[in-house]
């Protein structure tokens, strides 16, 4: 078979985690495609959580399937969430010390059912814990893999805490391999690649990686969940080149910190999620205000208030866009796969100078914390450009001229210094000033602030402001951040079935590629704009823009869980 998904469940704190980073590693260092998702309560341990691994001998894929080849088992959760998304002819493993066996009445017929001992094998090993290496033999048994391939990274995993560890995991994983060999249990194995030049990365570690590649030597952020492990990767990392990393009081405190240090010279950025997002927008408007760079990630979840923090939402775009009072540029890029999200960092500390604003990473939940498989990062496409620094020599020149830091030019930019230049100008205030920095309230002059602040971003561009695949002469599919995968695999069956549909993926969602856009809408019959929030706030945007209302329909989802190709298809369906 070309492709395989596997879901392991369980209760939060049995290793299902482990599992799934351990399986994920050998079949990248393989060669395989992989997406990886997590779903996880908003708990550290207690309630469930699954790991659900889709694996492609041939295409890349950016979307969890919709049918699993293989489950395993360790609560009855796993069994009630996953009966009804069974393919045919699937195998299912469970412990009857945890899963009630009558109630598999809703599982295919065709399905092959079985009690693995998963426990009692682990405690035969010493501890009940490495039941989830039991399952990691069992998995590498049936899929026919190199037990070899899979101890070396248990290993790996585990030579930190001691020989005995490691020799109590592996044989925990040998019993597990051994127990389906005896009942001469496999599934169909996988076709071989020979391509393994691979990464496996959540878009949290993309980012990270993107980030400092770009050349970003200062972040400062508060723990949020899904941005979390932006902060902490960072904390290991940055020192390595150089950089500080500063765990904020507050997300207030994290703006401020990194305006501070971008002020000062550096490429500084903070990582956030919705309600970080809230608490940050006066210093936001300040940088705006006072035109100054800044780089902030926003893993978008579920809202308001404190909402479902482990659960999937896009709901955050009318607060980037306008969340400050006031009015200031902005400029927002959204990253749709693992790739875009890594090489966008260095596109956004690039604009964030070269126009200087925030610049916003607008990413989400799924995008932040699935895995998928990437190129092996290629850092020629990281140049830097830091836009009108403007240099000693240059100042030299004018001598006792004041330097004007926001004088007026033709494209509205104006060239900048940092602290410690001699003859530059280092006064900022978020009061109205004029071109030396100065405070005033004079109505020409704040006129012509506004107007050269909020214009000099008309010319922004990332290149591929909106990703198009697909003759859409039926229907035209329109989406931004990690729906890419569901809209894409939906467009592909649509096409496969006769209909001619294509999609739009926004990459820049401020300022808004209205013209391009436009012309796309015009060219399809139907429109569907597909969003994780209530009330279609990507549409709302679009329609500001775009002149055909008529033809854009909205489909939604603000039920903390992803779009599947078949939403997409059923909606879209009724409309063709």
């Amino acid at each position: 078979m070309e492709e395989l998904t596997i879901v392991i469940g369980g209760e939060q704190g049995e290793g299902i985690e482990s599992v799934g980073e351990i399986l994920t590693k050998v079949l990248s260092q393989k060669g395989f495609n992989l997406y990886g998702f997590r779903n996880f309560s908003s708990r550290i341990k207690g309630g469930h959580s699954d790991f659900n691994l889709r694996v492609s001998s041939g295409r890349e894929i950016y979307v969890n399937a919709e049918r699993a080849n293989l489950l395993i088992a360790f609560d009855q959760a796993t069994i009630d969430l996953y009966k009804d998304q069974m393919a045919a002819n699937s195998i299912i493993l469970y412990d009857s010390k945890s899963v009630n066996p009558n109630n598999f009445a809703d599982l295919p017929e065709d399905a092959l059912i079985i009690e693995a001992p998963f426990q009692q094998l682990a405690l035969e090993c010493g501890n009940s814990i490495m039941k989830n290496m039991v399952a990691i033999g069992m998995i590498c048994g049936l899929n026919q893999h190199s037990p070899m391939e899979f101890k070396d990274v248990i290993k790996d995993r585990f030579s930190k805490k001691g020989i005995k560890i490691v020799e109590m995991n592996i044989e925990a994983f040998e019993k597990g391999h051994d127990f389906v060999k005896e009942k001469g249990l496999y599934s169909i194995p996988l076709v071989p690649v020979t391509d393994s030049r691979k990464m496996f990365l959540s878009g949290n570690e993309a980012m990270v990686i993107g980030a400092v590649a770009a050349g970003c030597r200062f972040m400062a952020g508060y723990p949020i969940t899904p941005a979390s492990e932006i902060l902490e990767n960072l904390i290991k990392i940055m020192p390595e080149y150089g950089g500080i990393v500063v765990q904020a009081e507050d997300e207030l405190c994290s703006v401020a910190m990194a305006i501070g240090a971008s002020f000062a010279g550096t490429r500084a950025m903070t990582a956030t999620s919705g309600p970080g997002v809230s608490l940050m927008q006066e210093a936001v408007g300040l940088s705006g205000a006072v035109e100054i760079p800044l780089v902030i990630i926003d893993t978008q979840r579920g809202g308001p208030s404190s909402g479902l923090a482990t659960k999937m939402e896009q709901s955050d775009l009318t607060a980037m866009l306008g969340g400050t009072h006031g009015e200031i540029p902005r400029i927002i890029i959204s990253p749709s796969t693992i790739q875009e999200a890594m090489y966008d960092m260095g596109t956004a500390f690039n604009l964030a100078e070269q126009y200087q604003c925030p610049v916003f990473i607008a990413a989400d939940l799924v995008l932040a914390t699935s895995k998928q498989s990437t190129e092996i990062l290629d850092t020629r496409k990281f140049e830097m450009d830091r836009g009108k620094r403007v240099t000693d020599e240059d100042l030299l020149l004018q001598e006792a001229k004041v330097f004007d830091r926001f004088a007026f030019t033709e494209d509205y930019i104006s060239p900048r210094t940092i602290p410690g230049q001699k003859y530059g100008t280092h006064h900022a205030t978020g009061i109205e000033h004029g071109e030396t920095g100065h405070p005033t309230e004079d109505p020409i002059n704040r006129k012509k602030m506004m107007i050269k602040r909020m214009e000099k971003i008309n010319s922004v561009t990332i290149g591929e402001d909106i990703k198009v695949e697909g003759v859409a002469e039926d229907i035209l599919i329109i989406g931004f951040g990690s729906t890419y995968g569901a809209i894409k695999e939906a467009c592909e069956q649509f096409q496969a079935s006769g209909i001619k549909a294509g999609l739009a993926h926004l990459r820049l969602l401020h300022p808004f590629p209205a013209k391009q856009l436009e012309r796309l809408v015009s060219m399809a019959r139907q429109v569907i704009v597909v969003e994780n929030n209530y009330s279609g706030q990507l549409a709302n945007v679009i329609k500001q823009h775009v002149q055909d209302h008529a033809k854009i329909q909205k489909l939604t989802k603000f039920d903390g869980t992803l779009f599947k190709p078949s939403d997409i298809l059923t909606f879209s369906k009724e409309l063709v």
